[in-house]
């Protein structure tokens, strides 16, 4: 029962990591029609910054502050130079674009961290372990598992109580009205591009102090997120959660009692999802 437990707790820890970064994913696609292939190389770069600020500072809450900030900067350069003129083309010319990105992005920090594998120790208060049920379960994991809804929270309260939340869901729904009753909608899609990419930043600077970070990391995380979305629901706030609290549960499920089919878990899932429910568990046009 303990072990069950523990694996309960890695599964939700692990499905709020991939939230994170599919709820990015599902708002740029919601309000740009983007599916960024790019998503997770921005994700990459938030655990590289968190490394080079913690390297630096000895400061880990700096570097969840700055490490986002730093990524967000650099999806609105992607957004105005190379995302801009491809809007309202055909889906291939982004994903090739997006992937093209990745590439580069991946390349980059290659250049200037190298090709090695880099740790980042969680700050002395979150570090350790606590006794819950008969096991020893780490208090950074359980950090995770508080600061992830807290996010989730926000950004709901967000998205149904700002101006500028209300201005972005207009703006999903239908541009041209958007545009007419006066919403700068260029600028509000570099700015809703530009908070996806703080949110894969938020990600993977929380994922830094539990995983290595190396170049490539991005690759997996992206397919499990477009996994997730796929899931939920395109476009679905509610389905990025339920999907990504899913795959975290079947990952951590699939390790203890199928070990040898957990790689193949997740994409079984999806195939049953698309035969199905195509549109995802709680899309909007299910």
């Amino acid at each position: 029962m303990s072990l069950f437990f523990m694996n309960f707790l890695n599964g939700v820890s692990l499905g709020m990591l991939l939230f994170l970064i599919s709820i990015g994913l599902t708002i740029i696609f919601g309000v740009l029609g983007v599916l960024n292939f790019a998503h997770g190389s921005l994700y990459m770069l938030g655990a590289y910054f968190c490394f080079q600020f913690v390297s630096l500072s000895h400061n880990f809450l700096g570097a969840l502050l700055l490490a986002p900030l730093f990524v967000a900067l650099i999806g609105g350069v992607i957004e105005g130079t190379l995302l801009r003129p491809v809007y309202g083309r055909d889906v291939s010319f982004q994903l090739l674009l997006t992937f093209g990105v990745l590439l580069v992005l991946d390349d980059a920090v290659r250049l200037i961290w190298g090709s090695g594998y880099h740790i980042v120790d969680p700050p002395a208060f979150l570090g350790g372990v606590v006794r819950l049920a008969g096991f020893t379960y780490p208090v950074y994991s359980l950090f995770i598992l508080f600061i992830g809804p807290m996010i989730g929270l926000g950004l709901w309260g967000f998205f149904r109580l700002t101006l500028w939340g209300k201005k972005i869901r207009a703006a999903s729904m239908d541009r041209e009205m958007a545009a007419g009753i006066g919403i700068d909608v260029n600028r509000l899609f570099t700015g809703v591009f530009m908070f996806g990419a703080w949110l894969a930043g938020v990600g993977g600077t929380l994922a830094a102090p539990l995983r290595a970070i190396g170049p490539s990391m991005g690759e997996k995380i992206i397919i499990e997120s477009f996994i997730v979305v796929v899931i939920g629901g395109l476009g679905s706030f509610p389905g990025a959660f339920l999907g990504a609290m899913i795959l975290g549960l079947i990952n951590a499920y699939g390790a203890q009692y199928l070990p040898k089919a957990t790689m193949a878990l997740p994409y079984i899932l999806l195939a049953i999802i698309l035969l199905t429910k195509p549109r995802g568990l709680l899309s909007k046009e299910s």
